[in-house]
């Protein structure tokens, strides 16, 4: 019987064998168990989407700008916050999502709620789905709930996709994307999120090696948070390919 670890191996390396799963997360826990690990990256073919950096409010949050803002032709859909917490919660999305998702969770509105005004990307032919998770510190490490708003493949209404994981493994992380792969239109995320290994309990190497798995060419930035399960507090790696002007 193949172990939850071998097949999270595997799934490493089939993204390292993707041209372009687009912009993705990993949620999960460090090799030991010691940290709630997040883990976000973006991709671009265009000048548009590859004109950014990650950048970091010493706070928590993450959030893209510009490298170069006399390039930028379309801020919609490049210029977000990333990564938020506040109240105990951690979320990572893709979108302008993120900012409601926060402050609705600490007002005690649910995630579903939250996300319902939303639906996927306005940006044709490809229709980029919002991804979006929640994480918490349980009494069994980690929880996490991640949401797919995707275009229907019977037309143009929103699939609002929902995956709950009430409890976290140890060297193991979950990981959706927008896309499965490159294309024109680019294909959707479809199934579940999928296994990927973290073995590390330093945030310096997770962040190298999903750094490097990433294809070289399309790569943009990546951003690893590590929040320390036994006082909440967190700590942020940012790996950009492109300097700030």
């Amino acid at each position: 019987m193949t172990s939850h670890w071998e097949i999270a191996k595997k799934n490493f390396v089939k993204l390292k064998d993707n041209p372009y799963p687009g912009r993705g997360m990993v949620v999960g826990l460090s090799s030991v168990g010691k940290f709630l690990v997040l883990v976000y990256w973006i991709m671009g073919r265009g000048e548009n989407s590859r004109n950014r950096v990650f950048c970091h409010d010493g706070k928590g949050r993450v959030f893209t700008e510009a490298a170069d803002p006399a390039k930028v032709t379309d801020p919609r859909n490049i210029i977000y916050n990333a990564m938020m917490e506040g109240g105990g919660i951690y979320v990572v999305s893709n979108g302008v999502q993120t900012d409601a998702v926060v402050t609705g969770l600490v007002s005690g509105m649910t995630f579903s709620q939250l996300l319902a005004g939303f639906k996927y990307e306005d940006d044709p032919p490809n229709s980029t789905s919002r991804i979006t998770a929640v994480c918490g510190i349980s009494s069994g490490g980690g929880c996490v709930e991640f949401s797919l708003l995707r275009k229907s493949f019977l037309g143009d209404s929103c699939d609002r996709l929902t995956f709950c994981y009430d409890q976290l493994d140890a060297g193991l992380g979950l990981c959706m994307t927008t896309y499965m792969g490159d294309g024109n239109p680019l294909p959707a995320f479809i199934g579940e999120p999928y296994l990927l290994p973290i073995d590390s309990n330093n945030i310096y190497t997770v962040a190298k090696e999903f750094w490097e798995a990433l294809n070289e060419a399309n790569r943009v930035a990546l951003v690893v948070k590590f929040v320390d399960l036994s006082t909440g507090t967190s700590t942020v790696k940012i790996i950009n390919k492109y300097r700030k002007v």
